[in-house]
């Protein structure tokens, strides 16, 4: 998870009931598999004493940053989350190093034309 990362804040107030994402998220970024994944992703962890909600702040690799409320957020759905735009991140670079245009842009007569080898007639899993 952390290998698409170059950022992870992680704010809370210790006394807040509603802080167990943030912990289960910590406990994940300093597991030594996600460590090992980027060595020089930084983790910082914001202790609060105000009432403002936890919350988690990740910058990708390539600038986005995006911010989880993490009281109503598990921290399962944040990982996830990072995985599928990581994935999208990967994808996009593969394109760009081939000299692919990103994103992809499929002709709409394209779309529309018969799979060969599929049984019947199917347009996009419609019968015909």
């Amino acid at each position: 998870m952390l290998k698409f990362l170059s950022k992870v804040r992680i704010e809370f107030n210790a006394l807040d009931p509603r802080t167990a994402a943030c912990m289960e998220f910590l406990a994940q970024c300093n597991a030594r598999k996600a460590k090992e994944s980027n060595p020089g992703c930084q983790l910082q962890v914001k202790r609060r004493t105000d009432d403002h909600p936890p919350q988690i702040t990740v910058t990708f690799v390539n600038g986005i940053e995006e911010v989880f409320d993490a009281t109503s957020t598990s921290a399962q759905s944040i990982r996830q989350m990072i995985l599928d735009k990581g994935q999208m991140l990967e994808t996009e670079q593969m394109f760009k190093d081939n000299g692919e245009s990103w994103p992809v842009v499929i002709p709409e007569e394209e779309l529309h034309q018969r799979f060969p080898g599929t049984k019947g007639k199917y347009d996009m899993g419609k019968a015909a």
